[in-house]
């Protein structure tokens, strides 16, 4: 769990942001179980924003999303994500789900309010295709479908900003967001141990300093035996 208390901009109110670094695995009943534990440990330690990572329901995989894919706000994963936020009192952002709409699967990121009303509902823009020889290949499209609107959510804070994973290379993004006056932009990611060492750190202070913005990017934890392995090292950078 990683925890970042500072002081918002220009309102000079202090908040906590915590990010949840969970470990999912094939047993999506056992995900939502151990990322409610978690998002609960970082309330009761003062987090008044919570963030879960990409896909904390499932494990990251081309394969794995039209099994685990379930329809928003309607599906186990946004229920349990509306319940916790009323329950906790927190705004909290639900990393990102393999979301089935109509006929296509999206990598969808929900907020919810300290109500439990959804706040925002964003839909990952630029896919991760990517092929670097000898080393990884990964191709999102195959699967999934991209969206096709930025999002942002207030809070009595401050204006957040949010991406998803591969949306972080795009300063173009992170400019919108800065230009619609919001002070912290957060990025649920699954970066690889092949990216994840070249460009995870580099591109959360490149946003940062861009945009003169706080940048949280929330990972899932590293396991070696999965298929895909997570670079995990969560972090929140400031604008300096």
């Amino acid at each position: 769990m990683f925890y970042y208390s500072f002081l918002s901009t220009p309102v000079a109110q202090k908040f906590r942001l915590a990010l949840v670094q969970c470990l999912p695995g094939s047993n999506k009943v056992k995900n939502l179980q151990r990322a409610a534990e978690m998002v609960r440990e970082a309330a009761s330690n003062g987090a008044q924003v919570v963030s879960l990572p990409e896909c904390f329901n499932s494990p990251y995989g081309t394969r794995y999303f039209p099994e685990y894919c379930e329809p928003v706000p309607d599906g186990d994963s946004t229920r349990m994500l509306s319940e916790l936020a009323k329950e906790t009192k927190t705004y909290l952002i639900g990393g990102s789900i393999p979301e089935k709409y109509q006929d296509k699967i999206y990598n969808t990121c929900s907020v919810f309010g300290p109500d439990g009303n959804q706040l925002a509902l964003y839909r990952k823009l630029h896919l991760f295709d990517i092929d670097v020889p000898g080393k990884i290949k990964f191709t999102e499209s195959d699967v999934l479908s991209p969206g096709q609107t930025p999002q942002t959510f207030d809070t009595e804070w401050c204006k957040f900003g949010l991406g998803i994973c591969y949306d972080a290379r795009f300063p173009e993004l992170a400019g919108l967001y800065r230009n619609r006056g919001c002070k912290v932009l957060v990025y649920p990611g699954a970066f690889n141990m092949t990216t994840g060492p070249a460009h995870w750190e580099l591109l959360a202070r490149a946003r940062s300093v861009d945009c003169q913005v706080y940048t949280a990017f929330c990972s899932v934890a590293r396991d070696e035996s999965a298929t895909y392995v997570a670079w995990g090292h969560s972090l929140i950078v400031s604008p300096w």
